[in-house]
Protein backbone atom coordinates (compact mmCIF):
# COMPACT_ATOMS: atom_id res chain seq x y z
CA UNK A 1 0.00 0.00 0.00
CA UNK A 2 0.94 3.56 -1.09
CA UNK A 3 2.30 5.73 2.14
CA UNK A 4 1.54 9.76 1.60
CA UNK A 5 3.12 11.90 3.38
CA UNK A 6 2.68 15.85 3.76
CA UNK A 7 5.80 18.31 2.61
CA UNK A 8 6.81 20.28 5.45
CA UNK A 9 6.76 23.29 3.13
CA UNK A 10 2.68 22.86 2.75
CA UNK A 11 2.61 22.99 6.76
CA UNK A 12 2.28 27.39 6.54
CA UNK A 13 -0.33 26.59 3.57
CA UNK A 14 -2.43 23.74 5.35
CA UNK A 15 -2.28 25.39 9.16
CA UNK A 16 -2.90 29.01 7.91
CA UNK A 17 -6.07 27.68 5.93
CA UNK A 18 -7.60 25.70 9.29
CA UNK A 19 -7.28 28.99 11.28
CA UNK A 20 -9.23 30.69 9.10
CA UNK A 21 -11.90 28.04 8.29
CA UNK A 22 -12.18 27.86 12.07
CA UNK A 23 -12.29 31.63 12.50
CA UNK A 24 -14.79 32.47 10.10
CA UNK A 25 -16.88 29.19 11.18
CA UNK A 26 -16.46 30.42 14.64
CA UNK A 27 -17.08 34.23 14.04
CA UNK A 28 -19.26 34.43 11.21
CA UNK A 29 -21.56 32.02 9.19
CA UNK A 30 -20.14 27.96 8.76
CA UNK A 31 -21.66 28.94 5.63
CA UNK A 32 -18.61 31.25 5.24
CA UNK A 33 -15.74 28.87 5.86
CA UNK A 34 -17.08 26.49 2.90
CA UNK A 35 -14.11 28.19 0.86
CA UNK A 36 -11.54 28.09 3.07
CA UNK A 37 -12.18 24.45 4.17
CA UNK A 38 -11.68 23.80 0.47
CA UNK A 39 -8.72 25.60 0.02
CA UNK A 40 -6.81 24.15 3.30
CA UNK A 41 -7.96 20.41 1.35
CA UNK A 42 -6.27 21.59 -1.76
CA UNK A 43 -3.41 22.92 -0.27
CA UNK A 44 -3.02 18.95 1.87
CA UNK A 45 -3.87 17.52 -1.68
CA UNK A 46 -1.02 19.73 -3.77
CA UNK A 47 1.60 19.24 -0.70
CA UNK A 48 1.39 15.42 -0.89
CA UNK A 49 4.28 12.79 -1.52
CA UNK A 50 4.04 9.61 -2.19
CA UNK A 51 6.31 6.84 -0.89
CA UNK A 52 7.36 5.49 -4.43
CA UNK A 53 10.08 2.51 -3.65
CA UNK A 54 12.19 2.61 -6.77
CA UNK A 55 14.40 -0.50 -8.43
CA UNK A 56 17.80 1.04 -9.22
CA UNK A 57 19.19 0.37 -12.30
CA UNK A 58 22.11 2.71 -13.95
CA UNK A 59 21.21 1.59 -17.30
CA UNK A 60 17.93 3.47 -17.00
CA UNK A 61 16.51 7.31 -16.59
CA UNK A 62 13.44 7.77 -14.41
CA UNK A 63 11.05 10.44 -14.95
CA UNK A 64 12.05 13.21 -12.56
CA UNK A 65 8.49 14.51 -12.14
CA UNK A 66 4.80 13.34 -12.32
CA UNK A 67 2.69 15.30 -15.59
CA UNK A 68 2.63 14.79 -19.45
CA UNK A 69 5.03 15.19 -21.27
CA UNK A 70 5.01 18.12 -23.81
CA UNK A 71 7.68 17.35 -26.11
CA UNK A 72 10.49 15.21 -26.83
CA UNK A 73 13.38 17.06 -28.76
CA UNK A 74 17.01 16.99 -30.16
CA UNK A 75 19.30 20.58 -28.90
CA UNK A 76 23.04 21.23 -28.54
CA UNK A 77 23.08 21.64 -24.72
CA UNK A 78 25.67 24.41 -23.34
CA UNK A 79 24.82 24.19 -19.96
CA UNK A 80 26.17 20.95 -18.35
CA UNK A 81 26.64 18.32 -21.46
CA UNK A 82 28.62 20.82 -23.55
CA UNK A 83 27.62 18.06 -26.69
CA UNK A 84 24.22 16.89 -29.06
CA UNK A 85 22.01 15.99 -26.22
CA UNK A 86 18.34 14.82 -26.24
CA UNK A 87 15.49 16.74 -24.06
CA UNK A 88 11.99 15.64 -22.83
CA UNK A 89 10.00 18.24 -21.03
CA UNK A 90 7.16 17.45 -18.96
CA UNK A 91 4.35 19.34 -17.76
CA UNK A 92 2.85 19.60 -14.29
CA UNK A 93 -0.82 20.72 -13.48
CA UNK A 94 -1.58 21.68 -10.25
CA UNK A 95 -3.49 17.91 -9.71
CA UNK A 96 -0.16 16.42 -10.05
CA UNK A 97 2.43 15.66 -7.54
CA UNK A 98 4.82 18.68 -7.60
CA UNK A 99 8.27 17.14 -6.08
CA UNK A 100 10.99 16.31 -8.11
CA UNK A 101 12.95 13.01 -8.08
CA UNK A 102 16.25 12.18 -9.07
CA UNK A 103 16.41 10.39 -12.24
CA UNK A 104 19.49 8.30 -11.96
CA UNK A 105 21.79 8.01 -9.23
CA UNK A 106 24.85 10.79 -9.43
CA UNK A 107 26.24 13.56 -7.63
CA UNK A 108 25.06 17.06 -8.06
CA UNK A 109 28.17 18.22 -10.30
CA UNK A 110 25.96 21.68 -11.72
CA UNK A 111 23.36 23.43 -10.08
CA UNK A 112 22.07 26.97 -11.60
CA UNK A 113 19.03 28.73 -10.08
CA UNK A 114 17.89 31.52 -12.90
CA UNK A 115 15.76 34.58 -12.01
CA UNK A 116 12.91 35.37 -14.70
CA UNK A 117 9.68 35.16 -15.06
CA UNK A 118 6.05 33.59 -14.73
CA UNK A 119 4.92 32.56 -18.56
CA UNK A 120 2.34 29.72 -17.93
CA UNK A 121 4.37 26.77 -17.87
CA UNK A 122 2.83 24.88 -21.28
CA UNK A 123 4.22 28.29 -23.54
CA UNK A 124 7.24 27.29 -25.79
CA UNK A 125 8.73 30.31 -24.08
CA UNK A 126 8.76 29.44 -20.51
CA UNK A 127 11.76 27.40 -20.14
CA UNK A 128 13.84 30.42 -21.72
CA UNK A 129 12.35 33.60 -19.92
CA UNK A 130 10.84 32.13 -16.65
CA UNK A 131 12.30 31.35 -13.42
CA UNK A 132 14.22 28.16 -13.18
CA UNK A 133 16.78 25.51 -11.30
CA UNK A 134 18.61 23.09 -12.94
CA UNK A 135 21.17 20.57 -11.36
CA UNK A 136 23.50 18.61 -13.03
CA UNK A 137 24.19 15.23 -12.13
CA UNK A 138 27.07 12.56 -12.78
CA UNK A 139 27.60 8.99 -12.34
CA UNK A 140 31.24 8.68 -13.50
CA UNK A 141 30.08 7.36 -16.77
CA UNK A 142 27.13 8.81 -17.95
CA UNK A 143 25.64 12.82 -16.83
CA UNK A 144 22.13 14.30 -17.00
CA UNK A 145 20.81 17.46 -16.65
CA UNK A 146 17.54 18.56 -14.66
CA UNK A 147 15.68 21.80 -14.90
CA UNK A 148 12.66 23.18 -12.67
CA UNK A 149 10.95 25.66 -14.61
CA UNK A 150 8.04 27.78 -12.75
CA UNK A 151 4.47 28.00 -14.19
CA UNK A 152 2.34 31.44 -14.29
CA UNK A 153 1.38 29.88 -10.53
CA UNK A 154 4.49 28.51 -9.32
CA UNK A 155 5.97 30.99 -8.07
CA UNK A 156 8.61 29.45 -6.03
CA UNK A 157 11.13 26.64 -6.81
CA UNK A 158 12.63 24.57 -3.77
CA UNK A 159 15.57 22.56 -4.00
CA UNK A 160 16.90 20.30 -0.57
CA UNK A 161 20.02 19.27 -2.35
CA UNK A 162 23.83 21.13 -3.15
CA UNK A 163 27.13 20.68 -5.07
CA UNK A 164 28.54 17.55 -4.34
CA UNK A 165 25.68 15.96 -2.84
CA UNK A 166 25.36 12.39 -3.83
CA UNK A 167 21.54 11.35 -4.72
CA UNK A 168 19.76 7.93 -4.91
CA UNK A 169 17.85 7.01 -8.00
CA UNK A 170 14.56 8.44 -7.77
CA UNK A 171 15.68 10.34 -4.34
CA UNK A 172 12.86 13.64 -3.53
CA UNK A 173 15.53 16.35 -4.56
CA UNK A 174 12.80 19.21 -4.55
CA UNK A 175 9.55 20.74 -5.76
CA UNK A 176 8.05 23.13 -7.58
CA UNK A 177 5.27 25.20 -6.24
CA UNK A 178 1.39 25.82 -7.99
CA UNK A 179 2.15 24.32 -11.53
CA UNK A 180 5.22 23.94 -13.30
CA UNK A 181 7.23 22.21 -15.86
CA UNK A 182 10.07 19.74 -15.55
CA UNK A 183 12.99 19.36 -18.39
CA UNK A 184 15.56 16.07 -18.85
CA UNK A 185 18.40 16.67 -20.86
CA UNK A 186 20.25 13.46 -21.75
CA UNK A 187 23.09 12.66 -24.12
CA UNK A 188 22.03 11.69 -27.09
CA UNK A 189 22.91 8.17 -27.45
CA UNK A 190 20.28 7.83 -24.48
CA UNK A 191 17.03 5.58 -26.23
CA UNK A 192 14.30 7.65 -24.86
CA UNK A 193 11.31 5.75 -24.45
CA UNK A 194 8.22 8.26 -24.32
CA UNK A 195 6.88 10.38 -26.77
CA UNK A 196 4.68 13.76 -26.53
CA UNK A 197 1.36 13.13 -24.69
CA UNK A 198 2.09 10.13 -22.44
CA UNK A 199 1.28 10.17 -19.15
CA UNK A 200 4.62 9.84 -16.71
CA UNK A 201 5.38 9.52 -12.90
CA UNK A 202 8.38 10.66 -10.96
CA UNK A 203 10.50 7.92 -10.08
CA UNK A 204 8.44 4.81 -11.71
CA UNK A 205 8.12 5.61 -15.68
CA UNK A 206 11.14 4.73 -17.31
CA UNK A 207 12.35 7.73 -19.82
CA UNK A 208 15.60 6.67 -21.15
CA UNK A 209 17.93 3.95 -21.62
CA UNK A 210 21.57 4.75 -21.34
CA UNK A 211 24.19 3.43 -23.18
CA UNK A 212 25.31 0.53 -22.01
CA UNK A 213 29.09 0.97 -22.48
Amino acid sequence: MTKIKILKDGYPFIMGGMAITLLIGFFLEPAYAVLPALLTAFFTFFFREPTRPVVEDNRILYSPADGTVMAVEEFFDDEFLHEEAKKVTIFLSIFNVHTNRSPMRGVVKYQRYTCGGFEPAYKGSAPVVNERMAIGLDDGKNRVLVVQIAGILARRIVSWTSLGKELAQGQTYGMIKFGSSTELIMPKNVEVLVRKGDKVKGGITIIGRQNAE
